[in-house]
């Protein structure tokens, strides 16, 4: 492993030539589709380049985006991101002013994956390549423009803003890959090398603890002989670190975001509830002389409107998303919270529920993953594959994620208490949530 991190170092030009080449994939991929015309239902992945795309994007890059920050880290921040490789190359030209307090607000990670995941659904972005170029290349754009206003050869954007990067710092601690940092060797100063790089995602690498900051560059292995790329336990940045490290905006960003607002996301467009939630708010304003709210004439941009394939919202349609979505994510991430909180006095520390809640980081990632394989499965079974497994591999991977999530708990509440009857009441506690997240996804995938 340790050569492993060295031949990164050596090699960060080559790493930059697949950033370059992955940024230029990437926009014509985005753009291109943007112009064309939309598919239509004979069109095939493999002879359509807005299908190709959208399979692309939402059924393969996405999901197993997620997927490698669980098992390899933020290798692809650091490796093949597009926004982070334009922001820090546009940074080094830049007017490189010094990070305001704004930008800096502990809040965004947490904001802007509310915001992007709303719009998404609002806009259909999985579905449509106007939509997709809308968010993502909007992503881009901003990521560029921060980068042009602040740091110099930084990744401010990434670091702060980026609305993935929060969601990508909390499956990281799983990884069982990193870069450690020995804080007695680097302090001796005995060796290796001393001159310092330029860590891109501004971490102070002589204290980091570890991997949910770390971009995984390679740029600082060897430095001052203790920074290595090495091994740990799966979970075990939780399990351990995560009694300094845990926040209250990490709570509110897995537990609000990463499960209560993705549920909500994927749940809306199959859910009896809010297909019977519409029908009674839709004659409520019949009664009410609200007819405005049904009419579909809102633009594009701003709501779902393809009327050529007999695809728009109206207005009560995105009124009624929101909500759901909002709503889902109050109901479910507010139970979790109350779960956390007391399953933290079971153990005698208020201040543990924090701690206590990364332990739903494998479920959240699960869902997410689960959820975003939907768009997968859905175009294959366009093209004609059967798949009859989908759902046995479903029930294992919530199953392993209930696992994981309760195993990590378990780990988590020996660091607040020695009680064995204190740690098998807060595990029981937390487990009463696994089992309303395993049931929340149940339902969409087994039910509905």
């Amino acid at each position: 492993m340790v050569a492993l991190g060295d031949g990164m170092r050596r090699h960060g030009r080559l790493i930059r030539g697949i950033q370059w080449a992955i940024v230029l994939f990437y926009a014509v991929l985005v753009v291109l589709p943007a112009f064309l015309p939309l598919p239509d239902d004979a069109a095939r992945i493999l002879d359509n380049l807005s299908l190709f795309a959208q399979f692309l994007f939402w059924g393969i890059w996405w999901p197993f985006v997620l997927l490698s920050m669980v098992l390899v880290g933020r290798v692809w921040c650091g490796v093949f991101c597009p926004e982070g490789a334009l922001s820090e190359a546009v940074s080094q030209h830049g007017r490189g002013r010094g990070i305001p307090r704004w930008v800096r607000w502990g809040g965004w990670p947490c904001t802007a994956f509310v915001i992007t995941t709303v719009y998404g659904q609002l806009v259909s972005v999985y579905q449509y390549p106007q939509a997709a170029l809308l968010v993502l290349g909007g992503s881009t754009v901003a990521a560029v423009g921060v980068g042009l206003m602040y740091g110099r050869g930084k990744r401010v954007w990434c670091r702060h803003l980026c609305p993935v990067s929060g969601v990508f710092g909390l499956l990281a601690r799983l990884a069982p890959l990193h870069f450690r940092v020995d804080r007695a060797r680097w302090e001796a100063r005995t060796g290796g090398i001393v001159v310092l790089p330029n860590c891109a995602p501004l971490i102070d690498i002589r204290r980091m603890e570890g991997g949910s900051a770390c971009h995984m560059c390679g740029r600082c292995s060897g430095q001052r002989d203790a920074v290595s790329l090495a091994l740990r336990a799966p979970g075990l940045e939780i399990a351990v670190n995560g009694q300094r490290a845990a926040t209250g905006w990490d709570t509110a960003l897995l537990l609000f975001g990463l499960i209560g607002v993705a549920m909500g996301a994927f749940h809306w467009s199959a859910s009896p509830w809010f297909v019977t939630l519409r029908v009674a708010a839709a004659d409520w304003l019949i009664e009410h002389n609200g007819l405005w709210m049904l009419t579909d004439n809102a633009p594009w941009w701003l709501l779902t409107h393809y009327p050529q394939n007999n695809d728009s919202f109206s207005w009560l349609d995105g009124a009624l998303i929101t909500g759901y979505i909002l709503g889902t994510a109050l109901l479910v991430g507010g139970a979790l919270y109350a779960l956390c909180a007391v399953a933290a006095r079971w153990l005698g520390r208020p201040a543990a529920r924090h701690h206590l809640a990364l332990a739903y980081v494998p479920l959240g990632g699960c869902g997410v993953f689960l959820g975003l394989s939907m768009t997968t499965l859905t175009m294959l079974r366009h093209e004609g594959l059967a798949l009859p497994w989908v759902d046995a591999a479903r029930a294992a991977l919530l199953a392993g994620a209930v696992g994981w999530s309760l195993w990590l708990a378990w780990r988590s509440s020996a660091a607040h208490s020695a009680s064995l009857p204190r740690r098998l009441a807060a595990l029981l506690t937390i487990g009463a949530g696994a089992a309303l997240i395993a049931g929340g996804w149940g339902l969409l995938f087994f039910v509905w």
